[in-house]
C-alpha cells in the first residue's frame, strides 16, 4: 500500500469535517418533524456524528422522544417515524392509556 499525494494505491482520500457533516442534519430551531429528518438525526448518532445526548440538546429533544425514534425506526422502518402513524404502532394498552387521559 504505498501513499502519494493524498492518495493510497490509487484511491483518492477525501476528507470531510465534522462541520460540515453537522451542516447536513437538521437545523437546530427544527420545529416540525418530518420522517426524514428524524432519520437523518437518529443515523447522525448511530455513526458517533453526535452523541445521543448532544442529539437531545441540540434538537430539545428529551430522552424519551428520541429513544421512542429508534425503537419505531428499528421496529418499523422510516415509516414508522411519521407523527400520524406512531399510536398503530404502539402496543393496545398503551394506546387506550393516552386515550383516556386525552379525553379527561
Amino acid at each position: 500500500m504505498s501513499e502519494h499525494n493524498g492518495t493510497i494505491a490509487g484511491e483518492k482520500i477525501v476528507r470531510i469535517s465534522r462541520d460540515k457533516e453537522l451542516d447536513r442534519l437538521p437545523p437546530q430551531n427544527t420545529q416540525r418533524w418530518v420522517t426524514s429528518r428524524k432519520a437523518k438525526v437518529v443515523a447522525a448518532v448511530r455513526s458517533g456524528l453526535l452523541t445521543f445526548n448532544e442529539a437531545c440538546e441540540r434538537y430539545r429533544l428529551s430522552e424519551e422522544e428520541f429513544h421512542s425514534w429508534i425503537n419505531l425506526l428499528d421496529h418499523h422502518g422510516v415509516r414508522g417515524l411519521r407523527a400520524t402513524r406512531m399510536q398503530e404502532y404502539r402496543p393496545a394498552d398503551e394506546r387506550h392509556v393516552s386515550e383516556g387521559a386525552a379525553a379527561e
